[in-house]
C-alpha cells in the first residue's frame, strides 16, 4: 500500500449505535452490513473460540479489504487484550486496511492506551495510512484495577481516542460474582458505580460515553427506554448485539424536533449581548442551560438530522 487511505468514517463523525458482528461468521458481517448501524465491531475476542482466532482475522480482513470506504456503517475491530499475543497480529491484519478504529478489551491503565497508540504510529506508517486515522475505543471497566484507575485515563494520549464504553460481564468474572444485576433486574452498585465512573471519566477526557449492550433482544421496548434514560444522562450512543436493536438505539440516541426546537429558543433567548440570566416559560436559565442547548443543536448538525440510517 503506497497511498494513505483514508479511515471509513471521518473521527468528528457521531456514532449512536454501534453494532458487535462475529469476525468468523461471513453471514453476520454480510447482513450487519446492509443495517442501519452507525458502526461495526467485528469481534476478534470474547465471540471467537481459541480455535477459530486465525480464521476470523483472516475473514475479518478480507471483509475489510472489500468494504472500507464512504458507503455502510463504520469497520472498527475488537482485538484481543494487549497482555495476549494474539493482539499484535490482530492488528497487522487488519490496520492495514484502514478501519474506522480499534475497540481495545480488557484495560488495567492509561498505559495501555500508550501502547495501543505507539503500535497504530507504526502500523500507519508501514502500511501508508495518514497518521491518526485509526480510532481508538477502550472498554475501560473489564477488570477491577482498570475500575479504580478510571480517573487517571484523562491523562493518557487521547488524540485517538473516540470514547469510552464499559462492559459489566468481564468485571463480574474478575469479581467471581454470581451475577451482576439485582433481584429487580437493576444493576447491582459495583456495576452501577462502574458505570457511572465511565461516564464521568469520559466527560473529564473530553471524549464520548458509550453505554454498554442490553442483553434482551427481545425487549426492544425496555431497549428503547433505556437508551433513552442513557442518552438523557449523557450517554451519546449505545453498542447493539442483534441487528433489530438498531433502530430504537438510533432513535434513543437522536435529539428529537421537540428537542430542538426547544433548544433554538434557549439559544435565541440569550442572543449575542453578554446576558447571564434569562426568563424563558416562566423559568430562569443560566449558563449551563445554553451549554445544553448548543450541545444538542451542534450535536443534531454534526448527525445529520433527517437522515435515515446510519450510512455516510
Amino acid at each position: 500500500m503506497t497511498e494513505a487511505m483514508a479511515p471509513t468514517t471521518a473521527p468528528d463523525t457521531p456514532l449512536r449505535s454501534l453494532l458487535f458482528v462475529p469476525g468468523d461468521d461471513e453471514k453476520k458481517l454480510a447482513k450487519a452490513s446492509k443495517s442501519d448501524a452507525d458502526a461495526l465491531i467485528i469481534d476478534l475476542e470474547d465471540s471467537v473460540s481459541a480455535s477459530h482466532k486465525e480464521a476470523a482475522r483472516d475473514i475479518t480482513a478480507t471483509h475489510l479489504q472489500r468494504n472500507v470506504g464512504p458507503e455502510g456503517p463504520a469497520l472498527w475491530v475488537r482485538v484481543n487484550p494487549l497482555s495476549t499475543s494474539l493482539a499484535l497480529n490482530d492488528l497487522a491484519a487488519v490496520v492495514r486496511y484502514a478501519p474506522a478504529g480499534i475497540m481495545l478489551p480488557k484495560i488495567d491503565g492509561p498505559e495501555d492506551l500508550t501502547t495501543l497508540t505507539h503500535h497504530l504510529d507504526a502500523l500507519e506508517a508501514a502500511y501508508g495510512l495518514a497518521r491518526g486515522s485509526v480510532k481508538i475505543i477502550p472498554v475501560v471497566t473489564e477488570t477491577p484495577t482498570a475500575v479504580l484507575r478510571l480517573g487517571e485515563l484523562r491523562h493518557a494520549e487521547l488524540d485517538r481516542v473516540y470514547g469510552f464504553t464499559w462492559g459489566a460481564e468481564d468485571l463480574s468474572a474478575s469479581l467471581g460474582a454470581a451475577t451482576n444485576r439485582r433481584s429487580d433486574g437493576r444493576w447491582a452498585d459495583t456495576y452501577r458505580l462502574a458505570r457511572s465512573a465511565t461516564l464521568l471519566a469520559a466527560a473529564a477526557a473530553g471524549v464520548h460515553a458509550i453505554e454498554t449492550l442490553y442483553v434482551d433482544i427481545a425487549d426492544l421496548e425496555g431497549l428503547a427506554i433505556d437508551s433513552r434514560d442513557a442518552r438523557a444522562e449523557g450517554f451519546t450512543a449505545r453498542i447493539a448485539i442483534h441487528p433489530a436493536q438498531v433502530g430504537p438505539i438510533n432513535d434513543a440516541f437522536t435529539p428529537s424536533e421537540s428537542e430542538l426546537e426547544q433548544a433554538r429558543r434557549v439559544v435565541e433567548a440569550f442572543g449575542t449581548g453578554d446576558t447571564g440570566v434569562v426568563a424563558l416559560d416562566g423559568r430562569m436559565l443560566d449558563a449551563p442551560h445554553l451549554r445544553q442547548a448548543r450541545h444538542i443543536l451542534s450535536a443534531a448538525r454534526s448527525a445529520g438530522i433527517g437522515r435515515t440510517s446510519g450510512r455516510r
